[in-house]
């Protein structure tokens, strides 16, 4: 079925037979999620290396850095990248009603663990080597044709830009604890993310230059 178009990645939710559902799932599967992630991750990891010879990406044994590390087959001293790899398969319907200051819609929201993102600049501020954030979209109906998975990426200095300057907190958002939030007696579930647009982003997967 065809879905009205309002803007780029900007659809009137209202009118759709395919609803996407914003109910919270209630019981979050972590440990599902963070395997779903990995699996992503090694085929990002797989087509960066066939794309690019003189490039080597593997999954960074560096603690709480992004997922996957990329070095230069002739200077492997230093890293040339970080690429860290979200996966987005719910859609956050009521964004409108909980931020109404965000002037986001459902249909272009994007969300990231806020203490994730705050790490990422940090770690940035210190090594000064580009730091990508990689969603792999999925459930959207409207914008995911077919039901096909679609990459969309940023550059974390330009994140910052825009988490800078919302001053007011207009795209952050804390949801109440759930089951499954908890793995092992430590808590693991994501409370307060942080929201951008995906017309923030750009679509498909860094394209990466040995410098």
């Amino acid at each position: 079925m065809s879905h009205i178009q309002l803007a780029p990645n900007i659809y009137d939710c209202s009118s759709c037979q395919t609803r996407c559902d914003g109910k919270s799932i209630g019981v979050y599967d972590f440990e599902k999620d963070v395997n779903f992630s990995e699996a992503i991750e090694e085929q990002i990891i797989r087509q960066i290396n066939k794309s690019n010879p003189n490039l080597f990406a593997f999954k960074t044994k560096k603690n709480g850095y992004p997922d996957i590390e990329v070095i230069s087959k002739t200077s492997i001293d230093k890293p040339v990248c970080y690429i860290e790899i979200k996966v987005q398969s719910r859609t956050f319907m009521s964004v409108e009603t909980i931020l109404p200051n965000s002037n986001l819609k459902p249909s272009e929201t994007i969300a990231l663990n806020l203490s994730d993102l705050e790490r990422y600049f940090e770690i940035y501020e210190k090594e000064k080597i580009d730091l990508y954030i990689v969603w792999c979209l999925k459930n959207r109906n409207c914008i995911n044709n077919q039901n096909t998975d679609l990459y969309f990426y940023q550059n974390s200095k330009e994140l910052e830009k825009i988490r800078l300057n919302d001053k007011n907190n207009t795209r952050k958002f804390k949801r109440a604890t759930g089951i499954g939030d908890v793995v092992n007696g430590q808590h693991k579930g994501v409370l307060v993310n942080y929201h951008f647009s995906i017309n923030e982003l750009i679509q498909g997967i860094p394209t990466i230059t040995n410098q």
